[in-house]
């Protein structure tokens, strides 16, 4: 298993059955430590089956904000999801609303409080909360989500915060935007400390986003920096329709492959 220092997680637990099946087995026979919840997503309630099955698997919140299903229904959040109750997936249109319009804010927090309260109705202990496509970082999402979660006991927090240079020691060209990102993620942590959550110091899965292969894993563990660390993946034992159509390019497999072998 990890070392004290690092939590390995899969985000999108809930999103497919294949996500789940790949959950429980890299955790009980891999490295996977933990994993985020979609509460609201299509195979929900089959990840909280095999979550309760896993009393070692520490389980969080994965806080959908965009792209992705809502926990209310579209009438009492007509801002923020469209007739079928998803988020659109256009981040800068999304985050200008959060940001400016005080009733789309309002909407957001009842949406967030649902989503928490969702998670508490499945009894299973809230490990940690973090956002699909790292929307906490947006500084009205990831207030929320705090102050909401604190009263859902929510005591730590995924700070994105993937540092270039151990990116590029391992080959890989870090360029002006995932730098202006990192330094960005310090506003988010200054959020959590304030509110005395903890927080990992170095996050890794970003610039590999859906690409997490064995070997990047194996040569990413042997490169880690002192600290907090945490890697997150997007395992999957096979790739269904819905996993296509959402990640079209990324290797769900060869990520849940790397969770076993690393």
């Amino acid at each position: 298993m990890p070392e004290a220092g690092l939590v390995v997680t899969a985000d999108d637990f809930g999103l497919s059955e294949g996500v789940n099946e790949a959950v429980e087995r890299a955790h009980r026979d891999g490295i996977l430590t933990s994993a985020s919840l979609m509460v609201a997503g299509p195979a929900a309630a089959d990840a909280v089956a095999r979550a309760r099955r896993l009393p070692s698997l520490r389980v969080g919140l994965h806080l959908v904000a965009i792209e992705g299903p809502a926990v209310l229904p579209p009438s009492d959040i007509p801002g923020l999801v469209d007739a079928a109750g998803q988020f659109p997936s256009d981040q800068l249109r999304l985050g200008l609303r959060y940001f400016f319009l005080p009733a789309i804010r309002r909407q957001l927090a009842a949406e967030i409080r649902a989503q928490f309260a969702a998670f508490a109705a499945t009894g299973l202990l809230l490990d940690h909360a973090n956002a699909h496509k790292h929307m906490h970082l947006h500084p009205t999402v990831g207030a929320l989500m705090i102050r909401i979660g604190r009263e859902f006991g929510l005591r730590a927090v995924r700070i994105p915060a993937e540092p270039p240079e151990v990116i590029e020691r391992l080959g890989t060209p870090v360029g002006f935007g995932a730098r202006a990102l990192y330094r960005w993620t310090a506003l988010l942590r200054r959020q959590a400390r304030a509110a005395g959550m903890e927080a990992n110091d170095h996050c890794f899965g970003l610039a590999w986003s859906g690409h997490m292969t064995p070997d990047r894993i194996r040569r990413l563990l042997a490169a880690l920096p002192e600290g907090q660390n945490e890697i997150y993946l997007h395992p999957a034992t096979h790739r269904d329709a819905l996993l296509r159509r959402l990640m079209p390019d990324y290797e769900h497999e060869a990520e849940f492959a790397a969770l076993l072998e690393a």
